[in-house]
C-alpha cells in the first residue's frame, strides 16, 4: 500500500500534495498558518512564493476569503497575524457545491425529488 500511495502522489495533484510539492515545501517552505478546514499555508523565506497544501481534495473554493487575499497579495499580513474585521451580516465561508447533490436547485428544477408544477409557463402547441 505504501508504494501504491507514493506512485499516486507522484502523478496526482488533486488529493493533497505531490512528491515534488512536498520536497519543495520541506526544503524552502515556511509555515504561515492553518485555516478552519485544515488547509496549511506556506511561503518561502524571502516571501516570493505563497502556496497552500489542501487537507483532502484540492478545491480552490475551500480557501477562505482571508487566506485567498493573502495568497494573491491583496494584503501582506496573513490572517494569523492580522485577522480581517468581520461584519455582522457576513456568513461563514462555504465551499462551492456545484456539481454535488447539495447544489442549489430552484423550485421547478427536475433535480429536486418532487419538482413543483410551473404556473408561470404555458407550453405552445401547434394548431
Amino acid at each position: 500500500m505504501g508504494i501504491l500511495n507514493t506512485l499516486l502522489r507522484s502523478v496526482t495533484w488533486w488529493n493533497g500534495q505531490t512528491l515534488n510539492t512536498q520536497l519543495f515545501t520541506w526544503r524552502k517552505g515556511e509555515r504561515v498558518g492553518e485555516d478552519d478546514q485544515g488547509n496549511i499555508f506556506y511561503r518561502t523565506k524571502d516571501d516570493k512564493r505563497r502556496w497552500v497544501i489542501f487537507n483532502g481534495e484540492a478545491e480552490a473554493s475551500r480557501v477562505s476569503p482571508e487566506w485567498h487575499g493573502w495568497l494573491h497579495r491583496t494584503w501582506n499580513d496573513p490572517p494569523t497575524k492580522k485577522p480581517l474585521p468581520r461584519k455582522d451580516w457576513e456568513k461563514p465561508h462555504q465551499e462551492n457545491l456545484t456539481g454535488t447533490a447539495l447544489a442549489y436547485a430552484p423550485a421547478g428544477s427536475i433535480r429536486r425529488a418532487e419538482p413543483e408544477q410551473r404556473r408561470d409557463y404555458e407550453a405552445w402547441t401547434p394548431e
